[in-house]
């Protein structure tokens, strides 16, 4: 059976005091939205819809850029999560199958849970969300009888003794599509906030006949980000259950507590990972790796047994093969290091291919850009490159070359030859006393006639 998600992404969400829709603040480097659309991305969903209202011309910018196939419908007039629901109806006509209801501030349901949420369907028309938080606040309550869900009443339409419930709802619903429309046409605003509820359509499925059911979920799955606050927990926690993920799946990570990762950060067995060390999107860290401390990582590959930092800096395209080292104060862009390839320090390579066990020598720069066009170097495999190099592109460097230390290469250098590119030194005997002596005296001259 075919499953439909419909996202809820349009409110502004005022408490964030942000001109930027709330569902694109960034948690782990990615927007709340692109949690959610992940995690409902795993149940291969036939059609996926976003219902965005403040900002909406930003969400569907960054709905394109998340999944291309999903569809984005306006809610012009905000009238609540009933409402807003219906606006897919019509991006949903002819669909087939369970539909489940997403919210895109709630950036953390879990796969497994919404796969649990398909399987109750099996005996129930309508399923909840359900949790149970540590402080329930002012969270609707799930009324059940038994094991059937009977009511969802909101907190501000909620008696004291309906208050007193422990199970909460987290807004997160599966129905079967046409069902899920029939229902909400017969919802109304008759409540305390004049709104069409979602919620309400567990109450008329109960008028019907129809079973509603409940799945439970840990509290820390449907936090809900309305907040700076909310924000800065959302990322905390995060942060926290990415890194027990890695110490789980067989990462050294020798001060878990000051490693931030990326959404999609892949780290492999047997790699380490030091103190301080910063990943952003799209990295990929192979077995036995070593991510030494203070190095900051983006769009990168890191090959078995490579070693990278301290102080190091990864930029998107970096890719460094088997053994290749990249160390401290260097930068690597869009450039392969090849196996036992040597970038040891204070080195700039950007565009460029580096060949297997070449050594790149300290202060080496390649000089890729020229004020309008990017041009690439290459490096053949051995080759050694001199300390305080300039490798102005587009320039190749031959196999087992070697440039002499503060050249300027601006030619190809063939295979095995030695390229020297510097001006020839010229002393002056006894000039540099005589330039001092000179100096000191203006110096003086000038504070005496203070």
């Amino acid at each position: 059976m075919s499953t439909s998600l419909i996202i809820l992404a349009a409110g502004q969400g005022t408490r964030m005091q942000s001109d930027m829709p709330k569902v694109l603040h960034r948690v782990a480097h990615a927007p709340l939205l692109a949690h959610a659309m992940h995690a409902g991305s795993a149940l291969e969903p036939a059609r996926m819809v976003v219902v965005a209202g403040h900002g909406a011309e930003a969400v569907e910018a960054a709905v394109a850029e998340i999944d291309e196939a999903a569809h984005v419908v306006i809610q012009e007039d905000r009238l609540g999560t009933g409402h807003a629901v219906l606006q897919a109806r019509e991006a949903l006509s002819g669909a087939e199958g369970n539909a489940i209801v997403l919210y895109g501030d709630t950036p953390f349901i879990r796969p497994e849970t919404l796969q649990a949420m398909l399987e109750a369907r099996a005996t129930h028309a309508v399923v909840v969300l359900g949790f149970e938080p540590a402080d329930p606040a002012r969270y609707g309550r799930l009324f059940m009888d038994g094991d059937s869900l009977e009511a969802i009443i909101e907190y501000k339409d909620a008696t004291e003794a309906q208050r007193a419930i422990p199970l909460c709802n987290s807004g997160v619903i599966c129905a079967d599509a046409t069902t899920l429309f029939s229902l909400l046409d017969d919802v109304t605003n008759d409540n305390a906030s004049g709104e069409y509820y979602l919620t309400d359509i567990v109450s008329i499925a109960r008028s019907r006949g129809l079973s509603c059911g409940v799945v439970r979920c840990d509290e820390a799955e449907t936090m809900g980000v309305n907040s700076r606050a909310d924000l800065a927990a959302a990322e905390a926690a995060f942060q926290q259950a990415k890194r027990t993920e890695a110490l789980e799946n067989g990462v050294t990570l020798t001060a878990p507590e000051t490693v931030h990762f990326a959404w999609d950060t892949w780290i492999g067995r047997d790699a380490t990972i030091e103190p301080y060390v910063v990943f952003g999107p799209g990295v990929t860290v192979e077995t036995g790796a070593e991510i030494r401390a203070f190095s900051h990582l983006e769009g990168c590959h890191v090959s078995q047994g490579a070693q990278v930092g301290p102080y190091a800096r990864l930029r998107p395209g970096a890719e460094l093969a088997n053994n290749a080292k990249v160390g401290n104060f260097c930068e690597v862009k869009n450039a392969e290091i090849g196996e036992g390839a040597k970038v040891n320090h204070l080195s700039y390579i950007g565009d460029a291919s580096i060949g297997e066990a070449a050594n790149i020598g300290a202060g080496t720069i390649t000089c890729n850009y020229d004020g309008v066009f990017k041009h690439r170097t290459e490096v053949g495999a051995r080759a050694f490159i001199g300390s305080n190099t300039m490798l102005v592109a587009p320039v190749t460097v031959g196999t087992e070359a070697l440039t002499a230390s503060g050249s300027v290469i601006t030619e190809n250098v063939p295979d095995g030859a030695l390229a020297v590119a510097r001006g020839r030194q010229t002393n002056k005997p006894g000039l540099a006393r005589k330039l001092m002596d000179r100096l000191r005296a203006a110096k003086a001259a000038k504070k005496e006639a203070k």
